[in-house]
């Protein structure tokens, strides 16, 4: 006859295996509660998109915070598929001011890749936790709208082809969306804001879509995946990340960046300044970065905040 050690000991092992599972998931519960109903935008790119677990480590993710009741959305370009498939069609990638050209041909590839490629599998991948992901791009539901942007370049006008300058956004049919209790994927292609414009079309940089959307959508926090670990304090002489700075801090920085950070951390300062409340750039590098960002104490990245009453004068950390 047992004397009951053996299941004493077995219960003892299980709330000792447990016990740091519920610990983590104390420490997320401020920042649960914090974040319960709001409207997180995430930015889809880097090497999050085309290593394999990454992206199914991303899909848990952000099918996770549906789930702790927030809404999220993301936004995504596609530079490494676009690339590939202008090769595959014989058209030269070529950028300027940091913008890829886009031709009349290569917008057509652009997307194809974008809406027929990239989303297509991004959707599948977060539909495989439930029937949540919805597909859509910029032109569907008038969503973001674009005229025809011209960069300078050594004080001189540039034409780079069908690329696109926002100049609104309607968040219909996202929050619409949003309400039912969809997670919305979008495309960052653009309709053109002439209706006379045959071509319709416009390639939108991904980073400032995402912003923007973000900025319109009143979101509580825009996150943006990079394939660095945020915000160097002094690259290339240190890779000490800057974890927190306010918008003055960083619009001071900004002539200092390097060309793959600029539209990110302008697309982190202009949703700041209209209305986001935080604005992070963090690794995508690293598996559940999004986790790791909005449910610890510690966090990961870069985090941009607004100023602090008084602070755009000062120029002092809030």
């Amino acid at each position: 006859m047992s004397d009951g050690t053996t299941g004493t000991t077995a219960g003892t092992t299980r709330k000792h295996t447990a016990l740091p599972k519920a610990r983590i998931l104390i420490e997320a519960l401020p920042w649960l509660t914090r974040h319960h109903g709001k409207t997180v935008v995430i930015k889809f790119g880097g090497n999050a998109m085309v290593n394999e677990e990454l992206k199914a480590a991303f899909a848990q993710d952000v099918v996770f915070l549906r789930h702790a009741g927030l809404k999220p959305v993301v936004v995504h370009g596609g530079g490494p598929q676009i690339s590939a498939a202008l090769d595959r069609h014989g058209i030269v990638s070529e950028f300027k001011a940091g913008l890829r050209v886009t031709s009349e041909d290569a917008m057509d590839v652009v997307r194809m890749v974008l809406a027929g490629q990239v989303q297509r599998e991004l959707v599948g991948l977060l539909n495989q936790h439930g029937p949540f992901a919805v597909g859509l791009t910029g032109e569907d539901a008038h969503t973001i709208t674009a005229t025809k942007h011209t960069p300078e370049i050594d004080g001189e006008s540039v034409d780079i082809g069908r690329v696109g300058e926002i100049t609104a956004i309607d968040t219909g049919a996202i929050e619409a969306l949003l309400a039912d209790g969809r997670i919305p994927v979008v495309s960052s292609i653009a309709r053109s804001q002439d209706d006379g414009d045959l071509g319709h079309v416009y390639n939108v940089n991904a980073d400032t879509a995402a912003a923007a959307l973000a900025a319109a959508l009143g979101a509580e926090t825009l996150m943006v995946l990079t394939d660095v670990e945020g915000l160097y304090e002094d690259w290339p002489h240190s890779d000490e990340v800057i974890s927190r700075l306010t918008a003055t801090e960083l619009e001071k920085l900004l002539p200092e960046l390097s060309a793959g950070m600029v539209p990110k951390m302008e697309g982190c300062l202009h949703a700041v300044q209209n209305g986001v409340t935080t604005a992070r750039v963090i690794d995508g590098r690293v598996q559940h970065s999004i986790l790791l960002e909005i449910f610890t104490d510690e966090g990961i990245g870069t985090m941009v905040v607004p100023d602090a009453p008084g602070d755009e004068q000062e120029g002092n950390a809030a």
